[in-house]
């Protein structure tokens, strides 16, 4: 059986999947971990253990050496989107109601934690591989910093510099020292980061089931034409100064910026972990949680398309200019 080839033809599968399958035995079963406890309860609720692992093993996949252009190239799409991500997170917390979440109506669900973790985590694999068949190498090898957007460190700075949350120092501390460590033991040793960074994508399925298993489908079925609308404006809200600091700063011809635009299958672990540090957040996380899912799925089929049709159309009229 090729339940893997047939898993990975869905956008995100090997995140998206497990998810599903843990909101379902939560929505059905909810009490299944307790009730058999052990091993089993902890697959199904050690979601953060097993995302301090995946740190880990993030950090030491990242490799320290990298040339002047990758750098200058990663480094203002990094800075664009977190930039943006950090506007729009002013600006939508004076537009919601108190307590930065819509509680009724269409928009129930939507939250400042929901719109910041959407916007500032790119998807560096999707970027990696369309910047290969439509970028240059240099283009392709910024995927390496854009990793480091990956986990809730940046969203938990980009909340509080908005006025939203306050993290003592030793939590932001703790959030970052499994992948310090792992950054520092990889780019000591070869050896040891090629080991550790086999396991980045074979423990997404794992904490994807046990993420899942905080989710209701009731929230999921509510959510759904709203997480959709969010997802395209991600592209839009972020894709649009991406495009035009890659032309501008990046010496681009804009590829790279749309190819950026997308929302990273690990952004939909965020909400979660910044409740579990942030209480305030608790509330807002499960529907933060499905409208990220929904903006890595879409944006996931919808950024390829775009960055295919820019590079054909697009780009070789910021090359003649």
């Amino acid at each position: 059986m090729n339940i893997k080839k047939t898993v990975e033809k869905i956008p995100g599968g090997m995140m998206l999947v497990p998810l599903f399958l843990g909101a379902v035995l939560h929505t059905f079963w909810p009490g299944t971990g307790k009730y058999f406890g052990s091993f089993t309860n902890g697959m199904i609720t050690g979601v953060v253990p097993i995302l301090a692992v995946w740190l880990f093993c993030m950090g030491a996949s990242i490799k320290i050496s990298a040339t002047g252009t990758v750098l200058k190239k990663s480094g203002t799409l990094v800075a664009t989107k977190i930039a943006t991500a950090w506007v729009c997170a002013f600006v939508f917390a004076q537009l919601l109601p108190e307590g930065g979440m819509v509680k009724t109506g269409f928009f129930a669900g939507l939250s400042v934690l929901a719109i910041v973790a959407a916007m500032d985590m790119t998807n560096a694999g999707l970027y990696a591989s369309l910047m290969q068949e439509y970028g240059t190498k240099e283009e392709a090898g910024a995927s390496v910093l854009i990793s480091l957007e990956s986990g809730p460190l940046m969203t938990m700075i980009i909340l509080g510099a908005a006025g939203q949350a306050t993290f003592e120092p030793e939590h932001l501390a703790g959030v970052l020292i499994p992948f310090l460590v792992g950054f520092l033991l990889g780019n000591l040793d070869p050896e040891l980061r090629e080991l550790f960074s086999r396991a980045t994508k074979s423990l997404i399925p794992f904490f994807a089931f046990a993420l899942g298993n905080t989710i209701n489908l009731g929230v999921i079925i509510d959510t759904g034409l709203l997480g959709i609308l969010m997802a395209l404006a991600v592209i839009v809200i972020t894709g649009v100064p991406l495009i035009i600091m890659d032309i501008m700063l990046g010496k681009g011809r804009g590829t790279a910026g749309i190819a950026a635009s997308s929302t990273a299958g690990a952004a939909v672990a965020t909400p979660l972990l910044v409740a579990e540090i942030a209480p305030d957040f608790a509330e807002a996380a499960p529907a933060a949680t499905t409208l990220v899912a929904s903006c890595v799925v879409i944006t996931a089929i919808v950024v390829p398309v775009i960055t295919a049709l820019w590079a054909k159309y697009g780009a070789s009229r910021v090359r003649a200019t």
